[in-house]
């Protein structure tokens, strides 16, 4: 069942914007033009691609083309910038200025990685590469859905066994520890960490479970603090500082108000740490080889050995 490449790329287009109108301006065709390319696929898979809901969604059979579209998307980057590698070397007529051409990176990545280390990591990699990155920010947990779901070609996940299709390896441990204000460990806990179980919590979302894991493990209770919910990496940490609840912050991200009086740990030799891999394509690329290697620098700088 062959598809066309720019059938190809007008999955892509249309997963990554969630609507066919949005689809169709990224592509500069109309809206009826990217329907008729995608029913075109669905005729030649025999099967539904994507559920026209808001945004679309695939369906099983669209992860499995969603995969195959991105994957000769990048090769078909890999290619062009061997072809220019190959042309520059014995051709008078290319231009020594000319920009690559970019190809989207799609990579999953929790947001405390996102807000500590990550982002260094990606500005590493050497410029002009024609690489331009489409993160998708999601719970360490559940990073790895992004990849079997064809939306991404790589994650930092916190599962260790390799998606189907993927190779895995280890990036390090990140330390997490229990936070709060002075302020909020004298008003709500007088130096008794039992008390936790009954205090204001920051929660970055309904998929964080980390606080009351740390809870489990040090007090033994199972108890549902109130809690206040933070989606973002930044505001999370601004919350506690302000003294809002109590939370678990990365050590990389709280190390210097820890260290001028900001924040209190509460459980001195009780940190919790999450191994971290990174999981990708297991698909011979350029681009995607060259990202690996400066995530995994990176993650050698910033995170502890695993």
């Amino acid at each position: 069942m062959p598809f066309q490449v720019e059938h190809l790329s007008t999955l892509i287009a249309l997963v990554d914007e969630g609507t066919f109108e949005a689809a169709s301006t990224r592509l500069h065709i109309t809206a009826s033009a990217v329907s008729q390319r995608v029913k075109a696929m669905e005729q030649s898979a025999g099967q539904v691609l994507v559920q026209r809901t808001t945004p679309v969604v695939t369906t099983a059979a669209g992860e499995v083309v969603l995969r195959y579209a991105r994957q000769v998307q990048l090769l078909g980057a890999d290619t062009a910038e061997s072809l220019g590698r190959a042309s520059g070397s014995g051709s008078s007529n290319v231009d020594p200025g000319a920009k690559p051409e970019h190809v989207s990176i799609a990579i999953a990545v929790n947001a405390d990685s996102l807000a500590t280390w990550f982002l260094p990591a990606l500005a590493a990699l050497p410029q002009p590469t024609g690489t331009v990155f489409d993160l998708k920010r999601d719970d360490q947990e559940h990073t790895t859905q992004l990849l079997r779901s064809g939306e991404v070609m790589a994650a930092v996940t916190s599962t260790a066994e390799a998606v189907q299709g993927c190779s895995t390896e280890p990036l390090g441990t990140m330390r997490y520890l229990a936070v709060a204000s002075p302020g909020f460990v004298a008003e709500w806990l007088n130096a008794d960490p039992r008390l936790l179980s009954s205090s204001p919590m920051v929660n970055f979302d309904r998929k964080d479970d980390l606080q009351h894991r740390f809870l489990r493990t040090l007090t033994g209770s199972t108890a549902r603090p109130p809690c206040h919910y933070v989606p973002t990496s930044a505001d999370f940490a601004r919350a506690i500082v302000l003294g809002l609840g109590w939370g678990l912050l990365p050590e990389l991200q709280c190390g210097a108000e820890l260290a001028d009086g900001s924040l209190v740990e509460l459980a001195p030799g009780h940190p919790v740490d999450v191994n971290l891999f990174w999981q990708r394509w297991n698909l011979s690329s350029a681009h995607l080889n060259r990202v690996t290697e400066v995530v995994r620098e990176g993650a050698q700088k910033a995170l502890r050995a695993a």
